[in-house]
């Protein structure tokens, strides 16, 4: 009966292992999607500031409009950057939970009886 169990606990191992793998491999393609459509955005936004400066070229020096765009894109930069870094703020690196039924589970350990 042991072996048996020890078998079936094997096979279990194997079945998680495998599907880990398998859900790894999803979720990389899938990082790589993420990764492209990223690119594809990037360049949207290029090139829909390089029809910006274009476009204000028409009416001001191209020198100006590129510096209008530029303006743009930093204030937009600075507003990302301060929520980011308040949201990074509110992250703990620390897990609490398990650092808590860790200390509970040494406890019981140190006395099993309570």
């Amino acid at each position: 009966m042991t072996s048996d169990l020890q078998t079936l606990f094997r096979q279990e191992v194997e079945l998680a292992k495998t599907e880990i793998r398998e859900e790894g491999a999803k979720a990389g393609k899938a990082a790589g999607m993420y990764g492209g459509a990223g690119f594809g955005g990037y360049m949207v936004a290029l090139f829909l500031s390089l029809a910006a400066v274009f476009g204000l070229a028409n009416v001001m020096d191209a020198g100006w409009a590129a510096l209008i765009v530029a303006t743009v894109w930093a204030v937009i930069a600075a507003v990302l950057y301060v929520m980011g870094r308040s949201r990074m703020r509110e992250v703990s690196p620390k897990p609490e939970q398990t650092v808590q039924t860790l200390k509970e589970d040494a406890q019981w350990a140190r006395h099993p009886t309570k």
